[in-house]
């Protein structure tokens, strides 16, 4: 029956891209929409279009913003000498909720993953690296997932960061094996900086 009326089969094919909606919940989204008065899906529409137009990546950290630098690398409050290395943007918005590291960060936006076709140069190691030959990093926070990938990234970071005279950590397991930080609690992932071991 929905799929007559074309408009509502396309924006449920269209939420139903979105990771974790199947096409029954994607279904509820539409309807939602559907009822709701012209104004609130022309402001839903203008906040993914200006999301767009506005959002990208800072040309230092990698990180989300809508200026570049991002607000997290002109910081002058920030600690220069430690640098937290991070999967994806949304993991380093984690691991500042937890209030527990004041230092500069590095998203790689990805873990190694040679079944997928991810090597190193699919990731900001190289921009990694180049950040750390000034020598003003005296340590890197390697804060990937406990994950597979998340584990192969880190021994591989390792491997090129500790050449360097650089001192690598790894986050505490106070994180349960296989979890993706975005999704840990604050305390968590306090406790987990807070005990980080060398790598």
């Amino acid at each position: 029956m929905v799929d007559s009326i074309p408009s509502l089969t396309r924006l449920i094919a269209e939420l139903a891209k979105f990771p974790g909606i199947g096409r029954k919940t994607a279904t509820r989204l539409a309807f939602y929409l559907l009822r709701q008065p012209p104004g609130e899906a022309e402001a839903l529409a203008g906040a993914i279009l200006d999301l767009k137009a506005r959002v990208r990546f800072c040309s230092t950290c990698f990180h989300i913003t809508e200026h570049d630098p991002c607000a997290l690398c002109t910081d002058p409050g920030r600690d220069d000498s430690l640098l937290c290395v991070v999967e994806e943007p949304q993991d380093l918005i984690a691991v500042e909720r937890s209030r527990s590291f004041r230092g500069r960060y590095h998203v790689l936006h990805g873990a190694l993953s040679p079944l997928d076709g991810v090597g190193p140069e699919n990731l900001h190691i190289t921009e990694l690296l180049t950040r750390l030959k000034d020598g003003r990093v005296r340590e890197v926070l390697v804060a990937t997932n406990f994950s597979v990938e998340g584990e192969a990234t880190a021994l591989y970071l390792a491997q090129l960061i500790r050449p360097l005279g650089v001192r690598v950590t790894r986050l505490a397991y106070g994180i349960p094996l296989g979890s993706d930080l975005e999704y840990v609690d604050e305390a968590t992932v306090h406790r987990a900086v807070e005990g980080r071991r060398d790598l």
